[in-house]
Parts: structure tokens; C-alpha cells; sequence
């Protein structure tokens, strides 16, 4: 196991890399751990107010992200300073990735179903990282034999194709497809021939006179959602937590009910109040009189 982890890690300058996704996966799951026993009230840990302003994780995460992003690039290609900016760098990134999605909706929705797409953002972060660590670089220049490396020609088409496969895949809406397709080739060009999911940019500039093709694509997308969302979500509930589903379904309802039960009483004492003032205004001159 040593020499293997030497040959194929220490030996090609890729323990920088195996450091910070190790770290990267490890403060991703800790953390989990960590909010699920706040979440349940268990253990020592609490949710940090101080003033009573709630500090999120992704705020020392930025902090250490930019501090082992930045020493990492003022180092040397090799060291012990190499590999501790890493590691700052990997615990950064799983504390702000983790928060992926109070980023992209700017409100704290992390045990929400939208929380959900911070899981999806890491699974698929530690897979890219994973095939950059196995040798597979963007857009599988990789792949090219040692004659086709001497030749400028071959290495510009290479990239060129493939970069057009990435395109067309995040064009179709073939997002995880494209983004794995700068790493695998072959992955970016089963996406580019496939259809187009509806909604996407591909789809509203070539379906639009197509009225055919618009229904395959919709019923395709139907199909693949329908057989895939339950074992993406048990797998998302599974690493990440389930979200607050009964607390967001029930938590309208007593709102509602409160906004409707306050407004009864209100109306009614409108009604009832003014009924009285109409007695009371009535009823005065009879008894006057």
C-alpha cells in the first residue's frame, strides 16, 4: 500500500491534491455530524451568536479558503508549506460548499429541500476531484498519444472537440454530464447527442418549431426524473440529513390558521362592536324619549 500510494501520489506531485481532498471530504463530514447533533440537541456543540448574530460556517470557510488558496500559490511547488496550505485550503472548501446553497438562494436554507443542491455541489466536487486525482485532466488531453502531443494540430482539435461536447452538453441542460465531460471526454458527448432537457437553452432556440421533439424531451425528462429522484434523495438524505419537510408543510398551516383565526375575531369584533355602538346610539333616544 505504501509504495502504491508513492508511486501513484508522492512520486507525480499529486499529494498537494490528495491532501486537500481529504481534508475537503473529512471537514464535509464532520460538519454534518456536527449541525445534525445541534439540530437534534445532542452534545456540547451549539450554534454560534455572538450578539445574537448567527455566524454560518461558511464565513470561516471563505476565510480559510482564501488563505490556503493564496499561500498554496506564494509557495513553493513542494514542502511542508505546500501541503498545509492544502489542507487549509480542503477544510475551507468543505465548509463553504456545505453552505453551497445559502450562497446561491442568499437565505438560510439549509435544512430546506433546497439545501439539498449543497449535497448534490459536493458529491460532485469530491467526484471531479477524484478523477483529477486519478490522472484524467480537463477536456482529456490525456487520452492523446505521444505523437499527437508533438503535434500542435492533433492537440488543438482535441481540445477544440471536446470543448464543444462541454458546451453543448451545459447548452442541452446536461449540467453534471458537462461538468464530468471536461474530465472524460466520452461523458461530455453521450450529453451533447442525447435531447435536450425542456427548459434549457438548447431546447428554446431548436424544439421552439418543433413540436415533437419538445414532447419526446418532456417526456424523456419526466422518465429520468421519475426513476432517479428517489435514490438521488435517499442517498442525499442519507449523507446530508433529511430536510424540515414536516416543519415547512405544517409550519404554513398554523400561519394561515393564525392569519384567518386572527381576522375572524377581528371582523366579528368589528360587527360585534359596531352593533352595540348602533344599539347603544338607537337605544339612548328611546330611553330619552
Amino acid at each position: 500500500m505504501g509504495h502504491w500510494f508513492y508511486r501513484n501520489i508522492v512520486e507525480p506531485g499529486k499529494l498537494p491534491m490528495f491532501l486537500a481532498l481529504a481534508s475537503f471530504v473529512l471537514t464535509f463530514a464532520v460538519t454534518r455530524v456536527v449541525v445534525r447533533m445541534i439540530r437534534a440537541g445532542k452534545g456540547p456543540f451549539r450554534n454560534v451568536t455572538p450578539g445574537g448574530m448567527h455566524i454560518h460556517h461558511v464565513v470561516p470557510g471563505v476565510v480559510l479558503t482564501v488563505i490556503g488558496g493564496f499561500g498554496a500559490v506564494g509557495s513553493a511547488r513542494q514542502g511542508v508549506g505546500l501541503a498545509v496550505c492544502a489542507v487549509i485550503f480542503g477544510i475551507g472548501a468543505g465548509l463553504v460548499l456545505d453552505e453551497f446553497a445559502l450562497i446561491l438562494h442568499l437565505d438560510d436554507v439549509y435544512w430546506s429541500e433546497q439545501g439539498r443542491q449543497s449535497v448534490e455541489v459536493v458529491v460532485l466536487a469530491t467526484a471531479l476531484a477524484l478523477l483529477t486525482l486519478s490522472g484524467a485532466s480537463p477536456l482529456g488531453v490525456d487520452g492523446l498519444t505521444d505523437e499527437e502531443e508533438q503535434g500542435r494540430a492533433s492537440l488543438i482539435i482535441t481540445l477544440i472537440g471536446n470543448f464543444v461536447f462541454v458546451i453543448v452538453a451545459f447548452a442541452k441542460g446536461k449540467l453534471r454530464l458537462g461538468l464530468i465531460g471536461t474530465l472524460v471526454p466520452l461523458v461530455a458527448l453521450v450529453g451533447a447527442v442525447r435531447l435536450a432537457r425542456p427548459g434549457s437553452p438548447w431546447a428554446r432556440r431548436f424544439y421552439r418549431n418543433r413540436p415533437r421533439a419538445r414532447a419526446r424531451a418532456t417526456l424523456r425528462a419526466v422518465h429520468h426524473d421519475r426513476r432517479w429522484a428517489r435514490p438521488r434523495r435517499a442517498l442525499q438524505d442519507l449523507i446530508g440529513g433529511a430536510p424540515d419537510r414536516a416543519e415547512e408543510s405544517g409550519g404554513g398551516a398554523p400561519d394561515r390558521a393564525e392569519e384567518s383565526g386572527g381576522g375572524a375575531p377581528d371582523r366579528a369584533e368589528e360587527s360585534g362592536g359596531g352593533a352595540p355602538d348602533r344599539a347603544e346610539e338607537s337605544g339612548a333616544p328611546d330611553g330619552d324619549r
